[in-house]
């Protein structure tokens, strides 16, 4: 099912939320929580780099992988390619960004794995990886016949979907997390600081909107019909 309005559109919004919603994770990271490092006698400079790396990486890369499938006025083959690579390069950096938090708690000798939030994480970076790997064997290498993909088509856009709204709402769970224990360290509830991250979250929010209705929209034109004999990779074909 297609919403009446054209996906091109819609991306320019989403578009400039994700640079906002950057910016605004960055400034925060490095100019408020002191900077970004792997390696730190200050532990918290290794974890500034998860909320960095889920955000800009996972986030906003998944939600481009979506919306260039879905917005972008090119041949299906080149889609495909621009599809499966941006959302490889987001999976690879939400990889690391996990890693990261692992990587802090360990040194920090904080719990892992003890909050809502990182068994969500867990399963969203699980789900999307499988969605990944699967997805590339149907649908890219070595392929499946074309009645295997227009069958599992319907199922691929759903999960997909599902898994970045489940990634959005726990990045939005993993700053309110985050701003709790700096609240509950003496951060001021109504400082700048307070106020910048409650703001992130709903950009981030308002930016996976915009994805998920960009996945919804009309495309801005027919897709080629050259590869994958008549099989519609669109989202709409939900």
């Amino acid at each position: 099912m297609a919403v009446g309005i054209n996906a091109m559109a819609v991306t320019f919004v989403a578009h400039a939320l994700a640079v906002i919603a950057a910016v605004m994770v960055l400034v925060w990271s490095i100019s408020y929580r002191g900077g970004l490092a792997w390696e730190a006698t200050n532990k918290n400079l290794i974890f500034n780099l998860h909320p960095v790396l889920m955000l800009i990486g996972f986030i906003i890369l998944g939600g481009e992988a979506i919306i260039s499938y879905k917005a972008l006025p090119l041949e299906k083959p080149v889609k495909k390619l621009i599809h499966l690579i941006l959302h490889a390069i987001a999976l690879a950096l939400g990889i690391f960004g996990i890693c990261a938090a692992f990587k802090n708690h360990n040194e920090s000798k904080i719990p892992n794995l003890y909050s809502l939030h990182s068994w969500i994480g867990i399963g969203a970076i699980s789900l999307y990886g499988f969605q990944w790997v699967y997805s590339f064997v149907v649908f890219f290498f070595p392929g499946g016949s074309a009645n295997l993909r227009s069958g599992l088509l319907p199922w691929h856009a759903m999960l997909g979907l599902f898994v970045y709204i489940l990634a959005v709402g726990n990045a939005a769970l993993g700053f309110l997390e985050k701003l709790t224990f700096l609240e509950n360290g003496g951060l001021d509830k109504y400082g700048s600081e307070a106020f910048l991250i409650n703001f992130t979250a709903i950009v981030t929010i308002l930016f996976g909107a915009f994805v998920v209705l960009t996945a919804s929209a009309k495309s801005p034109s027919p897709s080629s019909s050259n590869d994958d004999d008549t099989v519609d990779y669109s989202y709409s074909a939900i």
